[in-house]
């Protein structure tokens, strides 16, 4: 009899809980729900419709608000409306919104700007946020840009107001870096190649006769360190984007790979290979003689520097399988990380130093992951077959890497948020691994 009475009141306990449960979450779900802010991003005026080298700049006002438009949608901030079907406004107005014209959005925030062709040859493009409730200026910002450079203007407006609606950084005017992959399985063609954010302003920066891996970026994005297999074996060369000057970082016999810049971009991390260890080393950025950081057994690689230059995050597997560990430095006090089942490679320090992200291999799947420096917090935040080679927006709060697809053989660029989400496919005329993403522009 005793049983058959708790047995009910065991049920209405537990229903009883989950009601309360629920009812503690009820609000922040609700929040979680709440549709997103509405911006009005109408098309930017011009004073004169002037012919340029890129074309009028009416034309080029409205490309820069579907730029920004679009950048604003891909980023989760906010619901922009426009520029199709919403009105025109003068130059003047862009400084001083007529707001009652605007009601018929229902946006909450207006981008308004303009577009000027300058005496130099070259165009003055300013962009406005306001709040339309409160009628109040937000932000504004400004640019004298070539007529060929106006997409980096709309990418630096757009960042402008990304920041000023979520209090991070923007990273729309960014770049990445990557392999570009063509060929076929047993005779392929890996090329470096940069491109904007969105896929624009796409160049390859290799020929493609000699295969290519791992680019990273210097911290003023001038520069890119990458492992090339010029003479049959891998070793670590360094590109200048803009003259396309190409050398060697160190001159040694050993296989060198896995190159990452310091954040003062006066010294390179690497592993190389010799007498049957393979260990993280660093070295000035002008090349010389490399120091070495690691000495125990196995295979130190895939060094990644902390924001403020004290430490560097690496994997290795001298416990039996890959792991995360982290040292000074210097070398000194390596200490392991991760401690979750199966293995963990290319580990990535965030630029905000909170997290690394890594690339975890277990269950058959490869998938992206982060964890905290201390080994703490680890969350999986991809969910593909095959997700590898993570690398850090600028603001830390979206990851690139590349994804195959199960039975495919294709690696595609993919970026994920940080905070959820699902990942979204970066754009390429082909395919692509080893992202590597740049700091903002200057």
């Amino acid at each position: 009899m005793a049983d058959s009475i708790r047995s009910p009141m065991i049920v209405i306990r537990a229903a009883a809980a989950m009601l309360l449960a629920w009812l503690a979450v009820a609000p922040a779900a609700a929040q979680a729900q709440e549709p997103l802010m509405v911006v009005a991003v109408p098309a930017l005026a011009t004073p004169n419709n002037v012919e340029t080298e890129a074309g009028q700049t009416g034309v080029i006002g409205v490309q820069i608000a579907q730029l920004i438009a679009s950048d604003i949608r891909q980023s989760g901030a906010a619901l922009p409306v426009g520029p199709d079907g919403l009105r025109a406004y003068s130059p003047t107005e862009a400084g001083a919104p007529q707001y009652e014209k605007w009601s018929n959005t229902n946006a909450r925030t207006l981008v308004t700007g303009y577009v000027q062709a300058r005496d130099d040859g070259r165009l003055t493009v300013v962009c406005y946020l306001y709040n339309t409730k409160t009628r109040r200026e937000m932000t504004r910002t400004g640019f004298a840009v070539a007529p060929n450079e106006w997409r980096r203007a709309g990418h630096r407006c757009a960042d402008a107001i990304y920041a000023e609606l979520t209090g991070s950084s923007g990273y729309f005017d960014s770049r990445i870096a990557y392999v570009a992959e063509t060929g076929t399985r047993t005779a392929p063609v890996k090329r470096l190649a940069i491109m904007a954010f969105d896929g624009t302003d796409h160049r390859y920066l290799t020929e493609g006769a000699v295969t290519v891996l791992n680019p990273r970026f210097s911290p003023d994005g001038e520069r890119l360190a990458y492992v090339s297999f010029q003479d049959g074996q891998p070793h670590i060369r360094m590109l200048d984007i803009s003259s396309s000057e190409d050398r060697p970082l160190v001159q040694s016999p050993g296989m060198s790979f896995a190159p990452a810049f310091s954040p003062d971009g006066r010294q390179v991390a690497f592993s190389m290979a010799n007498g049957g260890n393979t260990d993280i080393y660093v070295v000035d950025v002008f090349g010389g003689f490399p120091q070495r950081l690691t000495t125990a057994p196995g295979t130190d690689t895939s060094p990644s520097f902390s924001p403020d230059g004290r430490r560097i995050v690496f994997e290795s597997d001298r416990s039996g399988s890959q792991q995360l560990y982290v040292m000074d430095a210097g070398g000194s006090g390596q200490r392991r990380i991760s401690f979750g089942g199966g293995a963990y490679a290319s580990p990535a320090w965030s630029p905000d130093g909170e997290r690394i992200a890594f690339t975890k291999i277990g269950g058959g799947t490869m998938r992206i992951g982060v964890i905290t420096p201390d080994g703490r917090s680890e969350r999986i935040v991809t969910d593909g077959w095959q997700d590898e080679g993570p690398s850090w927006a600028p603001n830390s709060n979206l990851i690139a890497f590349f994804r195959t697809t199960q039975g495919s053989g294709r690696a595609l660029l993919h970026v994920v948020p940080l905070n959820g989400g699902d990942a979204r496919r970066l754009p390429t005329p082909q395919d692509g691994s080893d992202p590597s993403w740049s700091p903002p522009r200057q």
